[in-house]
């Protein structure tokens, strides 16, 4: 079946955030049961919102990452701090992102979710040898 325009645009958008490795690994790991649902995110989050060119993918990032720390989603966290080298969002900016979480929803969101970016950078750090 034919993918749309949206759909499209949302994949490539997702690749240059997400990295086509991961992109990859989701589709080969799509049943039947969530080819609804990863077409739902890959034409709405990424094709809809992601690939809009009002904000830059950085600033989105920024925005991503604090909206799912302040819910409280850190496999989301996790995933999008280690996207954040395809976007241009510094560690820095994430620094002041779990600031802004820690003041409009609180310390023990930001304090949970600085945790898991450690985490996150501690692993990217011993990949790169650093």
């Amino acid at each position: 079946m034919e993918k749309s325009a949206k759909f499209e645009t949302g994949r490539k958008t997702r690749i240059s955030v997400l990295g086509e490795a991961h992109v990859k690994r989701a589709e080969a790991n799509q049943t039947e049961f969530d080819l609804p649902f990863q077409e739902l995110i890959t034409e709405g989050a990424w094709g809809a919102v992601w690939s809009r060119d009002q904000w830059t993918k950085r600033e989105r990032s920024m925005v991503t990452i604090a909206l799912l720390a302040g819910l409280g989603h850190y496999d989301e966290v996790a995933m999008h701090v280690r996207a954040a080298e395809n976007t241009g969002a510094t560690r820095d900016d994430i620094r002041e992102a779990m600031l802004h979480v820690a003041i409009y929803a609180g310390v023990p969101a930001a304090n949970s979710a600085i945790k898991v970016v450690k985490e996150v950078f501690k692993k990217l750090d011993e990949e790169r040898g650093a």
